[in-house]
């Protein structure tokens, strides 16, 4: 792809950059951003950025000024209120709004906004809620206080088709209603009208400004349609008759096209000013029409929404003040402070600037993502919603085969990238399912099969769950999107049908087979053997050891667990790895060092040895019997890992083996062995030859790290990976192509390649997190199939003889040094 900044601005010029503002958007990034250096950040519709400028005017106004507590007549108090005005005033000013018609609220974000009108509307059993599909949740949420109130509620698709007559353009919308909602009789209050407006139904209608999910924006001509009774369905629906009021959810997109209140009459407009200019967080607003206002019924009071109450009788005198009778309590006022600085900044670049500015970006961008065709001619990116101009585009990736790649995955390899973007369904579920093709049958279907919020189940039955978004902010450069295309075509577009460098990579075993013709490979030792007795804490070395039906004895028998149940692994205290463990088997005892602890910890391997207690807990989606130990026990680890934690050991599992399923593959592969504490399999073997060629790779992509009198390669070590058996003599990546093999007398089978993750990142020596995001980023260059980045092979141990027994007798050990015999033919197993 040749692009150039000079062919760009040759189309964009007009429009790229602040030529007003008194410094370039290059200066802007180089002076006011240099956090952003290296990293490309694209979620300016979840968070846009604040900028150093800003900080420091926030952090010398807070040092030079004493501001108090604004329920009181004192001069700092009073200088509190001088600031909460002109703050309100400044909102109002950036919606276009006169402050004899709008009141501003303050709240803690736009949700609680949303959440304030759906308390305190005039909701009646003749009432209808309408919002229409592309809406977020917290928009959506305020059906719960109609529906409670015997409203009807219901969805619509809205078309906005414009005409132009005499000149100037009409626009005309038509409504696609979904079904019509309304709780049966016994769930509904229907206690009468929940506010002031007797003798008239309150219809509410909300929309956003622009859609959080695909940057569609919507006409803010739908605001006089509305509130007119313009056309259909408001116009000749009986069921629609009554005072109809709108809602505009501004909070995406009042970031460059705040909505003009002196334009558009809406009764209701919430933001959130993160949104707007990065920083206050935890605070929004509400603009509230000055007529509407009167409606509303607030029930519950508190500080500084009286004039007076008295404590012990049913009597309260509300203020006559608006905005103190909803704000609940004292007002943020030290984040109000700051958003005086915020404006700021947006006022002198403009947002009609602001908006040119991003959607010169986003509109380059989503041209060159139309134009990237794998070598076949399959398209790589869909891109969703209408080629309408914003600074948001919302897609998924196809494969050139046409299966869809993961969310999840991209979302992964673009943070080894430096890339910050989002993925999901961003908390619009309308948008979602609309643009997804998603039917009520395809999201309970995906509910089933264990599809949450949040989670890696990016495909499930065929179908993406979510998408990829990219957005664009006041600060982002040409550089910023040139990058994330860049990104896009070296990891998603296939150049070829084939790659030299592509190693044929299995994700799981084949179906099985007899094993026929052993074609075993020769020569390969066993080069260590490595135990880790508590999950993700150092393991240790040994000469030989023994098997058991779970494969190592004792590995990764223990764990830590969080005071809320969750699994503490490296990932959140890679302190972790300076745990030093080792399990005396003549002593019967686990013994455990941390530097953070003055004393070694020692703990009886024997069964209910200082039990305190037998518990279950949900490990994986797989409920375990666990042991639990006593509190002098948790306090060593509390303080080793500096995190509350509990210490619990397998005691055993309500099933065999593991057989839940997150995402496309299993989580838990070996549906046959008995299984510990495990993610995957039993055991994980790591060739040292695959070792030595992916090092070989990092220094021919020169990975350096930074030293203070040099700079110098980084090697990785096979231990990096956790393995439990480390081979050498083979060639590099020979085991990818085993089915099954031999270490001295004891039989494995291959279960096909270890997805890895960030865990490789951290140096197991000093439990640090490698900034450059190696190995993983090479890995992901050469070694991913199927949205997994596989390196080293799961291995099952086969405690059971060819004619499916058990085996008896003496225990089986390995040795290092042993000869390991690998065979591409799978080993019969008994199905009986």
């Amino acid at each position: 792809m040749e692009r150039g900044k000079e062919a760009f601005l040759e189309r964009f010029g007009k429009d790229y950059g602040y030529p007003d503002a008194g410094k370039s958007i290059d200066d802007i990034r180089a002076s006011e951003f240099k956090r952003l250096e290296g990293l490309v950040y694209l979620d300016h519709a979840g968070a846009t950025l604040y900028s150093e400028a800003q900080m420091e005017a926030v952090v010398k106004d807070l040092t030079t000024n004493v501001y108090g507590n604004p329920h009181s007549q004192s001069d700092s108090s009073m200088a509190t209120t001088g600031i909460i005005s002109a703050a309100r005033q400044k909102v109002l000013d950036y919606f276009n709004a006169s402050p004899e018609n709008y009141k501003c609220i303050f709240t803690s974000g736009a949700t609680a906004a949303l959440k304030l009108i759906g308390e305190c509307f005039p909701w009646s059993s003749e009432s209808c809620y309408m919002y229409t599909m592309e809406n977020h949740n917290s928009v959506i949420g305020i059906r719960e206080y109609a529906l409670d109130n015997g409203a009807t509620t219901v969805a619509v698709d809205v078309e906005n088709i414009t005409n132009l007559q005499n000149g100037t353009h009409n626009s005309t919308f038509v409504f696609s209603e979904h079904t019509v909602q309304r709780r049966p009789e016994s769930l509904s209050l229907k206690h009468g009208q929940n506010g002031k407006l007797s003798g008239s139904t309150c219809n509410l209608f909300a929309f956003p400004s622009e859609c959080n999910f695909s940057g569609q924006k919507f006409s803010l001509d739908l605001v006089n349609y509305v509130k007119e009774g313009a056309g259909e369905p408001f116009k000749s629906s009986p069921d629609l008759c009554g005072h109809w009021m709108v809602l505009i959810d501004a909070a995406k997109g009042s970031a460059t096209e705040p909505p003009d209140l002196a334009r558009f009459h809406a009764d209701f407009v919430v933001c959130s000013f993160y949104k707007i200019f990065g920083y206050p967080t935890g605070l929004g607003a509400l603009i509230i029409h000055s007529e509407t206002a009167r409606i509303l019924t607030k029930k519950y009071f508190s500080g500084g929404t009286v004039s007076a109450s008295i404590a012990d009788v049913d009597f309260i005198k509300r203020r006559e003040n608006i905005e103190q009778v909803l704000e609940d309590g004292t007002l943020s006022f030290l984040a109000l402070t700051s958003i005086h600085h915020g404006f700021m900044i947006i006022n002198r670049l403009t947002t009609a600037a602001i908006f040119r500015h991003t959607t010169s970006l986003a509109s380059y961008t989503r041209d060159v993502m139309m134009g990237l065709k794998h070598a076949n001619g399959v398209d790589a990116c869909n891109i969703y919603g209408k080629y309408l101009s914003g600074p948001t585009i919302a897609f998924n990736l196809r494969r050139a085969d046409g299966s869809w790649v993961g969310y999840r995955e991209v979302e992964k390899l673009a943070s080894l990238s430096g890339i910050q973007l989002r993925t999901g369904c961003f908390c619009n579920p309308g948008a979602c399912a609309k643009y997804l093709d998603l039917s009520h049958f395809d999201l309970m279907a995906n509910l089933e099969a264990g599809h949450v919020c949040w989670d890696d189940n990016d495909i499930l039955h065929g179908k993406p769950t979510g998408a990829v978004r990219i957005s664009f902010g006041y600060m982002s450069t040409y550089e910023d999107a040139e990058n994330f295309l860049r990104f896009l075509d070296k990891s998603f577009v296939s150049k070829s049908d084939s790659s030299a460098d592509i190693v044929a990579l299995r994700m799981e075993s084949d179906p099985l087979s007899d094993l026929g013709s052993k074609q075993l490979v020769h020569g390969i030792q066993l080069k260590s053997i490595t135990v880790y007795p508590v999950k993700s804490c150092a393991g240790f070395t040994v000469h030989k050891w023994p098997l058991s039906n779970i494969g190592l004895k004792y590995d990764r028998e223990w764990l830590l667990k969080g005071p809320t149940g969750e699994i503490i692994t490296q990932k959140k205290a890679p302190e972790m790895c300076n745990i030093q463990t080792f399990i005396d088997l003549e002593k019967g005892v686990l013994i455990l060092e941390s530097p953070r602890c003055k004393e070694r910890l020692q703990v009886s391997i024997l069964k209910d040895s200082q039990c305190d207690g037998v518990m279950e807990m949900n490990v994986f989606n797989q409920r375990y019997k666990v042991q639990s130990y006593n509190n002098e026990v948790n306090r060593w680890f509390a303080e080793a890992i500096a995190w509350p934690c509990t210490f619990v050991r397998c005691s055993s599992s309500e099933f065999q083996s593991c057989n839940n399923t997150r995402g496309r593959g299993k989580t838990c592969r070996d549906t046959w062995g008995k299984l510990n504490f495990v993610n995957e399999a039993q055991l994980l073997l790591v060739s040292e030859e695959s070792v030595c060629d992916l090092n070989s790779r990092l220094n021919s992509t020169e990975i350096l790290v930074d030293s203070a009198q040099s700079a110098q390669t980084v090697p990785i070590n096979a231990m990096r990976f956790r393995p439990n058996l480390v081979i050498s003599r083979a060639e590099p990546y020979a085991e990818d192509t085993w089915r099954s093999l031999y270490i001295g007398k004891a039989q494995f089978s291959s279960l096909g390649g270890c997805s890895r993750c960030q865990m490789i990142n951290i140096d197991q020596q000093s439990g640090q997190l490698h900034r450059s995001k190696e190995p993983l980023a090479t890995l992901a260059s050469y070694r991913r199939v199927q949205g997994k980045i596989l390196f080293g092979i799961l291995l099952r141990y086969e405690a059971k003889d060819s004619d499916g027994e058990q085996n008896s007798g003496a225990e089986t050990w390995l040795e290092v040094g042993q000869e390991v015999y690998a065979s591409n033919e799978q080993m019969r197993e008994d199905t009986s």
